[in-house]
């Protein structure tokens, strides 16, 4: 029994100090972070960044999307895109034990407010202090601009594949037409496509883009955004 109880109170020891050399090296990185968010600011801006993507003849603003391609990205992206304040800390938690598990940064958890950062200020590199940065210029977008502005900024910047960037580049590209006059079936295949725009390209792999299409459905429906009869005719147009 004695024994027992040497052995446990060696185990709480044991966590007590991994827990303090984590935290310990958290803080590094999220040191390191800051000033990477800091340099990057000082280099742009953020109110000179939006300012740039807002003064292009192609802007599209949140009024003009159709609605199912808002709720499509948003689910298929992140759901709780409405409530969270740029962080999603129960993706971030589930994301973190996916990467425990698998020894990788298999999964990130990013929000697409964290996207957005990433995408105008970062790299895509797999860095710990960069994700830190990240998640500082999040907090910064979040401060600065409604959510409808953070959307529009979002889908006026990311890439769709085969060379179109911008909502506006793809809906023309793919569509030759603007994005109001999207239809439900073009709506959510482009929502789709930023995930892996390459691959999913409906110039590159019809059947591909396809099947992806179906994914997003598949979470638009346990979204509660549309019903599985709404998917079936949506897949139907």
């Amino acid at each position: 029994m004695k024994f027992l109880k040497t052995v446990l109170k060696g185990i709480g020891w044991g966590i007590a100090i991994l827990c303090v050399l984590a935290a310990v090296v958290g803080a590094i990185f999220a040191f390191r972070g800051y000033w990477i968010y800091r340099d990057a600011l000082e280099q742009t801006p953020i109110e000179e960044t939006i300012a740039t993507i807002r003064s292009k003849d192609e802007f599209v603003t949140y009024d003009e999307l159709p609605e199912i391609y808002v709720d499509a990205v948003v689910s298929v992206e992140d759901k709780r895109f409405w409530s969270h304040g740029g962080v999603d800390f129960w993706a971030v938690g589930r994301a973190v034990w996916t990467d425990l598990k698998t020894m990788s940064f298999a999964e990130g958890g990013s929000t697409i407010t964290q996207q957005l950062a990433k995408n105008l200020y970062f790299t895509q590199e797999k860095k710990l202090e960069r994700k830190f940065a990240e998640l500082f210029m999040a907090f910064r977008f979040e401060s600065c601009c409604t959510k409808k502005e953070i959307f529009e900024l979002y889908v006026n910047t990311i890439y769709f594949g085969s060379g179109y960037y911008g909502i506006y580049e793809a809906t023309e590209g793919y569509y030759g037409k603007s994005p109001s006059q999207l239809t439900s079936y073009e709506s959510v295949m482009l929502a789709g496509l930023p995930n892996a725009p390459s691959d999913y390209s409906p110039d590159v792999n019809p059947e591909l883009s396809r099947q992806r299409m179906n994914q997003v459905l598949n979470r638009m429906i346990k979204c509660g955004v549309i019903t599985e009869k709404e998917a079936a005719d949506i897949l139907a147009e």
